[in-house]
């Protein structure tokens, strides 16, 4: 029997049990586009990771003490001068980090603060959305400004940042002009803390609890191991009292890892779902070609006897199986095409890829040959005579 006219009786059989025919494709369509619709997620999930994490520097490798409170023997700024000795790093800045209250107007916010060398805007990607950075001129006078993180601009003007430049806020009791705010990194360390100069905050906020912590560049991502190492050597040696086991030493690119890795932990999750309900879906599928079979055995049985091959059995009804679910699978990504907008509204980051769409058909496809490979069989097995008399 030709292709043409094997495909003729397959349409023709559809469309004349159109509804049974789309309650089949029904589980296809709804797997399908939730394997699209996972795949979206977990893409926009990535995506969004990437972007977070897109203005840190990911050579970036943060010195710290082990345990918080009083160290007994802290990190010193000849620590940072001793790390830029490395060929592996490019630069080390000490940074001074604290907590307390800070007031604007009648608000007042428990937040954090954080003293740096000015120097070390341009190396952290720290770049301001109004105003100004800090200046090597604001070290040298020790002038007391500050330059807020963008989460704390909008929390202490209650969304309107712009308006707190040249204006007064106090931080522990201490008044400092603001002079700028920085653009949103992703990184609350920084969207939400107050800058100042090294040296104002070393005096007047911190003091004898001064205890900086090092923010080292690699100078490149495949030199922070080899950065890490020299970071370990140099505190053994000026550290002896514990070495560099009284340190954390962190990079900021495992971070990025780790973050990508439960993004795609949990898209894979929910892909295992969406083949659940593909499963379960081409179960139906092999329920209701059975139902098929016995509804037209005798048809089977005159098809054999006019000369019909079992093979020509065989392909027409695994033929109509995949044919069911591939318009289930088309439907489900036009389906999964048109709910991005409800997950943007709830605002679940999605991103529709080529690679979703494909997975989708594969998945739906290879479910219409599975499930619909037996009964094809059981009808290309049935007996020609015992066919022609089944009523």
């Amino acid at each position: 029997m030709q292709l043409k006219q094997l495909l003729k009786i397959i349409l023709i059989n559809i469309y004349h049990n159109k509804m049974r025919t789309f309650l089949t494709t029904l589980g296809v369509i709804v797997g399908t586009a939730t394997i699209f619709l996972v795949v979206s997620i977990g893409k926009g999930g990535e995506a969004k990771v990437n972007e977070q994490y897109s203005r840190l520097n990911v050579g970036t490798i943060i010195v710290a003490p082990a345990q918080r409170g009083r160290v007994v023997d802290p990190l010193t700024e000849k620590d940072a001068q001793m790390f830029e000795k490395s060929g592996n790093i490019a630069h080390a800045f000490p940074v001074l980090r604290g907590s307390g209250d800070i007031n604007y107007g009648n608000f007042s916010f428990r937040g954090n603060f954080s003293a740096i060398l000015p120097k070390f805007q341009a190396s952290n990607n720290l770049t301001v959305q109004y105003g100004r950075a800090l200046a090597d001129e604001d070290e040298t006078k020790k002038n007391k400004c500050a330059v807020l993180g963008a989460e704390l601009a909008n929390t202490l003007t209650d969304g309107n940042p712009s308006r707190i430049v040249g204006e007064n806020i106090s931080i522990n009791g201490r008044r400092f002009e603001v002079i700028g705010i920085y653009n949103r990194v992703g990184d609350s360390s920084y969207d939400e803390s107050a800058f100042i100069v090294y040296s104002v905050g070393k005096k007047y906020l911190l003091g004898t609890r001064a205890n900086p912590t090092i923010i080292v560049q690699a100078t490149g991502i495949k030199t922070v191991q080899s950065a890490i190492e020299d970071i370990k050597a140099v505190l053994d040696e000026t550290h002896r009292l514990g070495g560099s086991e009284q340190f954390r030493v962190l990079d900021a690119g495992s971070r990025l890892l780790a973050a990508q890795e439960s993004a795609r932990t949990m898209s894979l999750l929910l892909l295992a779902v969406a083949i659940v309900v593909l499963i379960v879906s081409g179960i139906g599928i092999m329920n209701v070609m059975f139902v098929t079979v016995k509804e037209r055995t005798r048809e089977i049985g005159i098809l054999k006897a006019i000369g019909a091959k079992k093979k020509d059995i065989l392909s027409q009804f695994l033929i109509e199986a995949v044919i069911i679910s591939l318009a289930g699978g088309v439907i489900g990504v036009i389906a999964g095409f048109f709910s991005i907008p409800v997950l943007k509204y709830f605002e679940l980051p999605s991103l529709p890829s080529i690679n979703g769409v494909l997975l989708g058909l594969i998945f739906s496809v290879l479910t219409g040959i599975f499930f619909g490979f037996y009964p094809a069989w059981k009808a290309a097995d049935l007996n020609p005579i015992e066919a022609l008399r089944y009523e």
